[in-house]
């Protein structure tokens, strides 16, 4: 050879273990629930080692069925190994196809180990002069170390170190890498299970091997050995050869060398990519096109076993035809792809056929075809951002991959709503299936317009919720996730946030075009790929029959908003500044002088440092005092300038973020606050309020309920009515345990916090003391959230193991229960989830950590997300129903807000007892579960008198 050939062999297990817990706390988890941590890791590592070495030849080495002859001659042979994380267990497979696709070679021998797979083949390529690099973490390789096998170790924190003779000698010590067996078979190897000399470490067996060289010249000498030292090493002498054969890597494992099958070869790009999509590797993807297009030849030539060798250059983009180049019918709708093999697809690499339409004539033929259709995806484009004010800058439709149409609107609101009803007659079809992402949105501003979005309805932004709800949701996301696609960013139009950013109408129409009809396009070819997924979900029914009609109804109840006293919050904020000030000066004469309250770092000094409250304060990462709520709150019994200092912090975060904040959040429009609710933030269904959260106005305070007195009805014919679901939690808890004994106190009407009192406690329920109540309410709740003894003690007056007991007891007495919660775990544990009574999935991936703090939590969330979720479908179901009623009785009622349990609901007197008694019904009858549904209902003048 004029230049000696490099063989590198993989590790592949050590390598899936090592990529496996590198992402241990933060697991890698797909949109189908797959946790696919580990083959990325093993990924990385190999197009790592590809990268920085380009080696001649490669293979990937696997274990099968253990070592037979190692647990033959010892059964204790890594008996002591844990069994195979799932994630391994499904990632090993997946790792063999992309292997193959990659034409890597696979060795594997049932009964041997990957070492002796690796041994064997380092030692017959080393005879036909090859270079071997043995790609491993493990240490036992450092044995078969030569002038041309050498260990090609990952580091800590990235990189690889490579071990030749130096090395390994400078490590264990040692003149031959082969005394490395015997450095082993002295000191044992703990994870292999290897028992060694007892009382042997690294430092005596270093030490042995410096006198004697091997084991077997250390058990001749034994007389010179001292003590219990002397003892131990003749008591043990063959356990300690025994431990040296165990430690042997063997060379004569039935493999063979074949230089020709083991030459790095050009992958199957295609079915690699195919593979990595399944899987969601999007990065992984973009690293694994570019090892390959950096191999020293073009990309077109390295793809030549799955890319014609023919193919022709990629014709440019098409771009936006004017208004006089009206294209609908002509050639120009033949897309084709053009992107490059390599790269992440764009608007500039893919063909497409965007056009804006803005004649007469050319809407007209576009609206005939339009109606056409059977599913159209629609994008409007808008002056801002807030649907209540934003106007029509232009409408995007796409019902073809690749093709799509843009008509803008006219800064003149009559001119636009002459346009908008040029479109009514597609918007209000019934027939035709509208899709975009993120659907609330553009039909808050087409009702502005006087039109109704109707028909089925496909919002991508829900579906992907649904498929995955711990996941991002918005567009660029879902496109560079499931379609290897980067849309345009809306900066490079309109600029970054600031004075100097542009509205949407100053932006070119071209651009404008480009930019809209991109997102229509990639939400339909989105929709197209999320539709099949709900079915393997089995959330296809959740999605039509719950989600996509509450759509509708947030929609509507955003539109409406709330009347708000601005006049009551500016007094309740007078009266706030005035408990401030006093809350300050008994603060400050507390502390005996003046400082800044709202500053942690000042307050930590005076607290910890001047007023030396706790002998050992906790500090943050940066050295200072930590003066969080819970390190006070823990303080708060003990010390009255820490409950002034809460108190303070609490009426001064109502002031700020409700009473000052709210009248500034009405519409000059409307002269109403409109809440923004979220159907896709929390992973357990529950909907979040925004802009303003109206759902975290605290009411455990008497000034917090205050503000609750601000939410008035519309004017005097009008009255509020709050409808709020009695326990709903603890009665899902009790129907899906079937716990008889809580479903038979809800049955008889009972309070079920007395109820529980009276059984744990072993009174009669009208002698349960008020304490007694308490703390059962605590308990019943807190089972809920994996209360535990410590957890309830720091909740209640109770000692940890009195708590301890009153759980036990909790138990005992609700058995059922229990075996519910052991169940749920259980199933979350086979299946990576648990669902609600909707079949809404919460994906659970550490469930199975060897972290008992994050396993535990993802236990508790096990328990917690059927039953929270539960209860957010039924009020969701109930909303529905409510809201088809009020339209189809023509009422002038209208529901207004939804707050955890209850809605809230501005009533037009005349009609107050019919709505009382439908809402009631509804409510009560959304789901039936084994235990009554209880719904309390009050009237008010305002919201706090309602509730």
């Amino acid at each position: 050879m004029s230049e000696q050939k490099r063989l590198f062999l993989v590790d592949a297990y050590a390598l899936i273990f090592r990529g496996y817990y590198a992402f241990i706390k933060n697991p890698r988890i797909n949109s189908k629930g797959t946790d696919t941590s580990a083959i990325l890791g093993f990924m990385n590592s190999l197009l790592d080692v590809i990268k920085r070495e380009r080696p001649d030849h490669l293979a990937v080495c696997f274990d099968k069925g253990g070592s037979a002859d190692r647990v033959e001659m010892y059964t204790e042979y890594k008996a002591n190994r844990d069994e195979t994380p799932e994630a391994i267990k499904v990632a090993v497979p997946y790792i063999y196809e992309i292997l193959k696709a990659m034409h890597i070679p696979i060795m594997v021998k049932e009964g041997y180990e990957a070492d002796d797979v690796i041994g064997t083949l380092s030692k017959q390529a080393e005879k036909e002069g090859y270079k071997t690099y043995m790609v491993t973490p493990d240490k036992d390789f450092a044995q078969l170390v030569s002038e041309n096998i050498f260990m090609y170790r990952p580091v800590f924190g990235g990189g690889y170190e490579t071990w030749g003779i130096p090395e390994v000698q400078k490590k264990f010590e040692v003149e031959d890498p082969l005394q490395v067996i015997d450095f082993l078979g002295m000191m044992g190897d703990s994870s292999d299970n290897i028992p060694g000399f007892p009382g042997v470490g690294e430092k005596t067996a270093k030490k042995f091997l410096a006198a004697y060289g091997s084991m077997e010249n250390l058990l001749a000498n034994t007389h010179e050995l001292k003590g219990k030292m002397k003892e131990k090493v003749e008591a043990n002498a063959e356990l300690g050869l025994l431990s040296k054969k165990l430690a042997t890597i063997m060379l004569d494992v039935p493999v063979t060398f074949d230089a020709k099958n083991f030459e790095l070869d050009h992958p199957d790009i295609e079915k690699v990519k195919t593979i990595f999509q399944d899987l969601e590797f999007r990065r992984l993807t973009d690293n694994f096109l570019k090892t390959f297009a950096e191999n020293g030849e073009s990309t077109e030539t390295k793809a030549t076993t799955t890319l014609s060798e023919t193919k022709s250059a990629s014709p440019k983009p098409k771009t936006a035809a004017g208004a006089g180049q009206f294209s609908l019918f002509g050639n120009d709708g033949d897309v084709t792809e053009t992107t490059s093999e390599y790269t992440r697809k764009t608007s500039e690499t893919t063909s497409h056929f965007y056009q804006y339409i803005n004649t007469p004539v050319a809407r007209k033929l576009f609206i005939k075809k339009l109606l056409q259709q059977s599913s159209v995806c629609f994008d409007t484009e808008t002056s801002g951002l807030n649907p209540i004010t934003a106007e029509l800058v232009g409408i995007a439709f796409s019902w073809e991959v690749g093709k799509g149409f843009y008509i803008p609107f006219p800064e003149n609101k009559n001119e636009a709503q002459e346009l908008i009803e040029e479109l009514r007659s597609f918007f209000e079809s019934e027939s035709i299936e509208k899709i975009g992402q993120n659907l609330k949105y553009d039909i808050k501003v087409l009702a502005k317009y006087n039109v109704e979005v109707k028909g089925k309805l496909f919002d991508t932004m829900l579906a992907h919720y649904l498929i995955n709800p711990d996941m991002r949701h918005n567009m660029d996301v879902l496109a560079e996730t499931y379609l290897n696609y980067t849309p345009i960013s809306i900066e490079t139009l309109i600029g970054k946030k600031g004075k100097n950013q542009l509205s949407m109408r100053e932006v070119a129409l071209e651009k404008q075009t480009e930019y809209a009809v991109e997102d229509a396009d990639i939400t339909l070819q989105l929709k197209e790929h999320f539709q099949n997924e709900l079915g393997e979900a089995n959330t296809k029914k959740l999605f039509n029959d719950i989600e996509l009609p509450l759509l509708r109804v947030l929609a509507d109840m955003e539109l409406e908003g709330i009347n708000l006293d601005k006049d009551f919050l500016h007094s309740l904020s007078e009266v706030l500044n005035s408990d401030i000030k006093e809350l300050e000066q008994k603060i400050y004469a507390a502390a005996e002088e003046e400082f800044n309250i709202a500053s942690p770092k000042q307050l930590g000094v005076i607290l910890f440092e001047k007023m030396k409250l706790v002998d050992k304060p906790k500090k943050t990462k940066t050295g200072q005092y930590s003066t969080s709520e819970d390190v006070l709150s823990y303080l708060a019994k003990d010390h009255e300038i820490i409950q002034n200092i809460l108190a303070f912090r609490g009426l001064s975060k109502l002031k700020s973020t409700y009473v000052d904040a709210l009248p500034t959040q009405v519409e000059d429009n409307t002269g109403r606050v409109h809440t923004d609710y979220m159907q896709t933030v929390a992973a357990t269904g529950r909907l979040s309020s925004n802009n303003p959260n109206l759902q975290n106005i605290p009411i455990r305070t008497e000034r917090g309920r205050q503000v609750r007195k601000a939410f008035v009805p519309r004017n005097k014919d009008y009255a509020l009515l709050a409808a709020d679901y009695s326990q709903i939690e603890l009665r899902v808890i009790a129907a899906l345990s079937n716990e008889e004994t809580m479903i038979e106190a809800f049955k008889n009407g009972e309070d079920i916090h007395a109820s529980t009192a009276s059984k744990v406690f072993g009174v009669p329920i009208d002698e349960v003391t008020r304490e007694q109540r308490s703390n059962a309410k605590t308990v019943n709740f807190g089972i809920i959230y994996g209360v535990s003894a410590f957890g309830l003690s720091n909740q209640t007056n109770l000692s940890r193991s009195e708590s301890k007991e009153l759980i036990d007891t909790y138990y005992a007495t609700y058995p059922k229960l229990r075996n519910y919660i052991s169940e749920q775990v259980d199933f979350a544990r086979d299946h990576g989830y648990v669902q609600t009574v909707s079949g809404r999935r919460r994906y659970l991936k550490d469930i199975n950590s060897r972290n008992a703090v994050v396993r535990g939590a993802a236990e508790r969330n096990a328990v917690n997300a059927p039953i929270q979720g539960s209860a957010a479908d039924i009020i969701k179901i109930a909303m529905i129903n409510i809201h088809d009623k009020l339209t189809e009785g023509g009422f002038k009622t209208k529901m207004l807000l939804q707050v955890h349990d209850e809605l809230v609901f501005d009533v037009y007197k005349p009609e107050l007892e019919t709505i009382k008694a439908l809402v009631k019904t509804e409510m009560e009858n959304a789901y039936k579960l084994e235990v009554p549904l209880d719904v309390d209902l009050d009237v008010g003048d305002n919201w706090l008198e309602a509730h």
